[in-house]
């Protein structure tokens, strides 16, 4: 397994926030996050904190997961208190979630608003694999109030799908996602991955067709990264396949943000375009403008008021955790403010809206200064900081320039 957990002080066992973490709280977006770790297969590709069948001796720690979740969801309950606000957004991510059947994800929907509310048109959103859903199963979690499906499509073309380890035929996304809409979902989301080993240009633009044909209205386009760890990068490490090209990538990428515009697609993530600015994910949107969440499940992330942490990784000790009444976070951190306003500036400046220019210090105006002379941001008159599509190509250098 290749998912590791980041540095950090102990956290609590009862999983208590420090005051001025919960004073904080409800001034922003609240959210759940959802972590289901479990998979049918291991793609090549991914460092994701996942386990199959084979890997739960069995299945036994997937089939106390619901249960554990439950648990964990009554101990935020605990720590957030009466005051905390409705859920404005719930994700359902993974691994692969609809591998649980849509029951399950209904109870623990049922739960999440037994325990906060949700907020009058909360996003409800999931991530499928396109074989683990159907029609009925999607007919269920709408009718369960799922509002919002994402499909992991990764590419049409099938020598792409062997070498990223996908299991699915070329076709079956754009069914999936036709499935979804005929079901009533509001919002159909697919995903794809450019730059696998192998994949031609001509690869990439009939995968970004396909996923065009399929009529969604969100899509989002990751560049493919050999993680440490993962088969993929034993294959690359002993000469089997070739690394990513970053020029290549870079090549893909725009191939991909002009594909997109001419369908009417605009950008308002780096890596995300909607067909409207009501079809953006509101769930990921509160992570980059730095709102509060809990994450619940096995290596799930959460944020409150300024307080990260994070789960224990393995299903069989995360429920083990829970059913002790002890909290299943492995570590957190406390952000202080230059932190804070740091993360903000890496994290907003992906955004199409850009960053207010009062969020940087002295050295970042200067910085964003030289960025708009060579053409990587624009500065307009409403003082934000935006990235251009060569800005966007080269974002990371943009930011480690304004954070300097």
């Amino acid at each position: 397994m290749a998912a590791r957990l980041p540095d950090g002080e102990p956290a609590p066992p009862d999983g208590a926030l420090p005051d001025a973490a919960l004073d904080e709280f409800g001034s922003r977006p609240f959210g759940v996050y959802v972590h289901v770790p479990f998979c049918a297969t291991r793609c090549g590709y991914c460092d994701f904190n996942t386990y199959t069948a084979s890997e739960l001796n069995g299945g036994r720690s997937r089939a106390g997961y619901v249960a554990a979740a439950r648990a964990e969801l009554a101990l935020a309950r605990r720590v957030l208190g009466r005051a905390a606000p409705p859920v404005e957004t719930v994700f359902f991510g993974g691994g692969t979630p609809t591998l649980l059947a849509p029951g399950e994800l209904a109870e623990l929907l049922r739960a999440i608003e037994e325990t906060f509310g949700l907020a009058p048109g909360a996003e409800v959103t999931t991530e499928a694999n396109p074989e683990s859903v159907d029609a009925a199963s999607l007919a269920a979690l709408r009718a369960a109030g799922f509002t919002r499906i994402s499909l992991g499509m990764q590419s049409a073309v099938p020598h792409v799908l062997a070498t990223l380890d996908r299991v699915h035929t070329p076709g079956r996304p754009a069914q999936a996602a036709r499935e979804a809409r005929a079901s009533g979902f509001e919002h159909v989301s697919l995903d794809l991955i450019y730059g696998a080993p192998g994949e031609s240009d001509d690869d990439w633009r009939a995968s970004l067709d396909a996923a065009l044909a399929a009529e969604p209205d969100h899509l989002s386009a990751y560049a493919l990264i050999v993680e440490p760890g993962t088969r993929l990068a034993a294959q690359i490490k002993r000469g089997a396949l070739p690394a990513p090209d970053d020029d290549v990538l870079a090549d893909r990428y725009e191939l991909a943000d002009a594909a997109l515009r001419d369908a009417g697609f605009d950008w308002y993530e780096v890596a995300n375009w909607a067909a409207s600015p009501a079809d953006a994910c509101r769930h990921n949107l509160g992570y980059w403008r730095g709102g509060d969440w809990w994450g619940i499940g096995p290596g799930a992330h959460s944020h409150v008021g300024g307080v990260r942490w994070w789960n224990v990784l393995h299903p069989a000790t995360y429920a083990a955790r829970l059913a002790e009444g002890s909290s299943p976070a492995a570590g957190r951190e406390l952000l202080d403010a230059e932190t804070r306003r740091v993360e903000r500036v890496m994290l907003e400046l992906r955004l199409a809206d850009g960053l207010p220019l009062d969020a940087l210090d002295d050295v970042g105006r200067a910085a964003a200064a030289q960025a708009t002379d060579d053409g990587l941001t624009t500065l307009a008159r409403d003082d934000r900081v935006r990235l251009t599509l060569r800005g966007r190509l080269l974002a990371d250098a943009v930011v480690r320039s304004l954070t300097a």
